[in-house]
């Protein structure tokens, strides 16, 4: 009796270790295939593009700044045979790699094959809490005429081709947003005022517009 009980056990440890060995092979299996596919398809990353900045008012008071804004960003997928899901999207503007602005999600999409998509958020930033020396530049970048910002976007991707969806990937996108003296020779159809409170020249408007449409680094 206990012999039949011990031929059991050791059928069925038999038979477990070659299920479990199945599965093992299986999944390395599928693995395999996935990356084969990924590496023969190997996907580009999005472009992105910062097509116009509409800045609507800045105010600085230290040592704080507070501006309204609104721009449009347009990404184009270049893949022939790769989607690209857009998770989870945050956006928001910098000054000398202070965020001046609270991000704004943006609506998650997913673009098809050669698609270009385009998004136009609007962000602000009551009295923002900046170093006293980033007051200070921006006050004297306005006297100067010019005002360089960063447009940046955060969040996920996920590629996808046929039924198979991949994983999720950390998309970073950094667009420099250059503002200048309208009197100067750069395009743009819209005009602001910015005025600087205190430092220098005192209270001073100064009429600025979008230079010109930029590319953007992407990071995935």
């Amino acid at each position: 009796m206990g012999k039949d009980k011990h031929h059991r056990d050791w059928i069925l440890r038999r038979c477990c270790g070659s299920i479990a060995a199945c599965i093992l092979t299986l999944a390395v299996l599928v693995g395999f295939i996935v990356l084969v596919i990924y590496l023969a398809i190997h996907p580009s990353k999005p472009s992105f593009y910062l097509q116009d900045v509409q800045l609507r008012n800045i105010d600085l008071s230290d040592p704080a700044i507070s501006l309204n804004l609104q721009v449009t960003i347009a990404s184009r997928n270049p893949n022939d045979r790769v989607g690209v899901y857009y998770k989870t999207l945050h956006v928001f503007t910098t000054y000398r790699e202070e965020p001046i602005t609270v991000p704004v999600e943006l609506p998650a999409i997913y673009q098809g094959h050669k698609d270009v998509s385009v998004w136009s958020p609007v962000m602000s930033g009551e009295s923002v809490p900046v170093g006293q020396y980033v007051a200070d530049a921006m006050r004297q970048d306005i006297a100067a005429g010019y005002v360089l910002l960063h447009v940046k976007v955060d969040g996920r991707v996920k590629w996808k081709v046929g039924s198979w969806v991949s994983g999720g990937y950390h998309l970073f996108v950094t667009c420099p947003a250059l503002l200048a003296a309208s009197g100067g020779n750069v395009g743009g159809a819209f005009a602001m005022s910015a005025t600087a409170g205190g430092g220098v020249g005192g209270n001073a408007t100064v009429s600025l517009k979008f230079a010109q449409a930029a590319d953007c680094t992407v990071d995935v």
